[in-house]
């Protein structure tokens, strides 16, 4: 190889403290990136905010260089520093250009994050949905019945003629009317749309051209996907006004299925927490506390019964924890399933879209209907779906880590849901999970991911707009991880490699994996190696409010709130994960308890 394509070691040095210095001059040009308007249209490809860019010098010297390596861990030798000086330069002037590009939010990076390991074979479905049969044929005459009735039930009374959509869209909008005000899980309510949608749908199903389970089927849409002409707040005062200019891929699916938006449900603030701009999305079971996020008003608003179904999206998280809060079946499906165009990016490597359900098996209709391969999204994934309804678990081997259900944090909840599985004749296999892995490093990548999604917001100072402004919120997050070196970002994402063959080598020998929604770091393991996990109401604790500071939470008096339980399984294989939930859900028969307060 000739010497031009070659790096001996101080090159590489040299390379590596370019990023540093460039660190030490990030506040002297950070102020001249270009604002981003709050109605977006992206441009046909990137372009500058002017041309020629702006370019402005910046000198470095060898105590900026040292003073930076104290940061980045670092220490070199004079003559190291001395030689560095005359390359940051170029190194800054790049970052300025950069920084003045102008970057839609949805333009996906280069380098592409797979969950597929080379050689591996996964799950090849063969298409088919088979939900239980054990429903009742008439619709209850109770309307407050009828709004917490699961989608399965629902659909079913709405193919029979025994319900129309427009009478079950009155019912939702009227709840939604009523408790809104307490919950605050909508932003925007599309009454117009929705009644408009409803008429149709009653048409093309009296008409016989009836499209399946979701049609007819109001629902909730988290405020973080596009809706033409129909704000999409991203829960965040600096885009409380933005106007999208074409629906999501989502939106489309499900207007192609027959589901009928009634409004964009609340989310925290740039897909962190429930605190959104204008207030915090409540929980039915204790209203006093926050619904968790960051799918916020898309789990309160199911669990209030505001609606048949709702659409929530994960990060790390955001589908898992409102489910948990609120007491319902939440399905984060593998990282490609599911198209995210037109969606919010935050982690364009993590982000993930699917349901929130009142019932185990409802989240499989609604993947049914979402599922699908989209060249719009950059890590979408053709992958067929099935799931068949049997609670006969006796052909499967289902893995667990008794560390999860050991000590006294364990709650009991999940203890009695590992016992009521092994009750039923299952071949569980215990494993185990090394208790050292320094899994938090991994959250660094997200960080990374969404301070460039939303760069424009720092270098602007517009992130004093935001709402939440601690340590562990969005602005002080995207200012931390500028001091992140590439270096240490890509070796993160090899440690990252390393969880996938660590998952991967646990589903060779088990079909499934069961446990506490977040023992042993599991849920932000398989957000980042990409697997699916569905949690669902396993049953009741007596806890303080969730929402309080540490110090405060011992003082609030304690409320019955719901408790979730998990399953996981191999990439593409989420008809597993729901037929265990489904046979627990079944046997722990917890699903169709609900939040009192909450009947016409």
């Amino acid at each position: 190889m000739s010497k031009d394509l070659t790096f001996s070691r101080r090159e590489m040095i040299a390379a590596s403290a370019m990023g540093v210095a460039a660190l030490a001059t990030d506040v002297a040009f950070a102020r001249t990136g270009l604002q981003q308007e709050n109605t977006e249209k992206a441009p046909q490809q990137p372009t500058s905010s002017s041309f020629p860019p702006r370019v402005e010098k910046v000198d470095i010297t060898v105590d900026d260089i040292k003073r930076a390596e104290k940061m980045m861990g670092l220490s070199y030798s004079d003559a190291e520093r001395q030689q560095l000086l005359d390359a940051v330069g170029g190194q800054v002037e790049a970052m300025q250009i950069s920084r003045q590009t102008i970057r839609p939010n949805g333009l996906a990076p280069a380098t592409q994050f797979d969950p597929r390991l080379p050689g591996r074979i996964y799950q090849q479905a063969d298409g088919d949905v088979i939900t239980t049969t054990d429903i009742p044929d008439n619709a209850p005459d109770d309307l407050n019945d009828l709004a917490f009735a699961p989608l399965t039930h629902l659909a079913k009374w709405m193919e029979s003629g025994k319900i129309t959509s427009v009478q079950l869209t009155k019912l939702y909008l009227n709840r939604i009317k009523l408790y809104n005000p307490i919950l605050h899980c909508f932003i925007t309510v599309t009454s117009d749309l929705a009644l408009t949608e409803a008429r149709k749908a009653d048409q093309e199903i009296a008409a016989g051209n009836y499209k399946g389970p979701l049609h007819g089927i109001p629902y909730a849409l988290k405020d973080l996907i596009d809706t033409r002409d129909i704000r999409t707040t991203w829960g965040a005062a600096p885009y409380k006004n933005r106007l999208a200019q074409e629906d999501a891929a989502i939106v489309s699916d499900l207007r192609k299925a027959g589901a009928v938006l009634l409004g964009k449900a609340s989310c925290g603030a740039l897909a962190y927490g429930d605190l959104w701009f204008d207030h915090r999305t409540r929980n039915p079971w204790n209203v006093e506390e926050g619904s968790s996020g960051s799918s916020a008003g898309s789990a309160s608003a199911t669990a209030a019964g505001l609606c048949g179904f709702s659409i929530g999206t994960e990060t790390l998280g955001s589908i898992i924890s409102p489910a948990n809060r609120c007491g319902l079946a939440g399905l984060r499906p593998t990282y490609g399933r599911v198209s995210r165009h037109g969606a919010m990016a935050l982690s364009w490597s993590l982000d993930k879209i699917g349901p929130i359900t009142r019932t185990v098996e409802d989240c499989a209709l609604v993947l049914d209907a979402i599922n699908g391969f989209d060249a719009r999204d950059t890590g979408s994934v053709s992958a067929g779906f099935s799931y068949h309804s049997d609670t006969n678990l006796s052909d499967l081997r289902i893995g667990y880590f008794p560390a999860a259900f050991e000590g006294d944090g364990v709650n009991e909840v999940d203890k009695n849901a590992l016992e009521t599985l092994r009750a039923m004749n299952v071949d569980l296999v215990p494993l185990t999970m090394a208790d050292d892995l320094p899994t938090d490093m991994l959250f660094r990548i997200v960080r990374a991911e969404a301070a460039a999604a939303f760069e424009e917001l720092t270098l602007s100072n517009r992130d004093d707009e935001l709402i939440g402004q601690d340590d562990r919120d969005r602005p002080n997050a995207f200012r931390l991880v500028r001091f992140l070196s590439a270096v240490d970002y890509i070796n993160m994402d090899r440690f990252r490699r390393s969880m996938m063959e660590m998952m991967d080598g646990f589903f060779e020998n088990v079909d499934a994996i069961v446990g506490p929604n977040y023992a042993l770091g599991m849920l932000g393991i398989t957000n980042f190696t990409g697997h699916p996990q569905i949690a669902f109401k396993a049953g009741f604790s007596e806890e303080h409010n969730r929402t309080l500071p540490n110090d405060e939470r011992a003082k609030s008096a304690k409320k019955r709130v719901p408790h979730c339980f998990s399953v996981w399984s191999n990439l593409y294989d989420e008809g597993t994960a729901i037929r265990i939930a489904k046979a627990l859900e079944d046997a722990l028969g917890q699903a169709n308890t609900r939040p009192e307060g909450f009947n016409l």
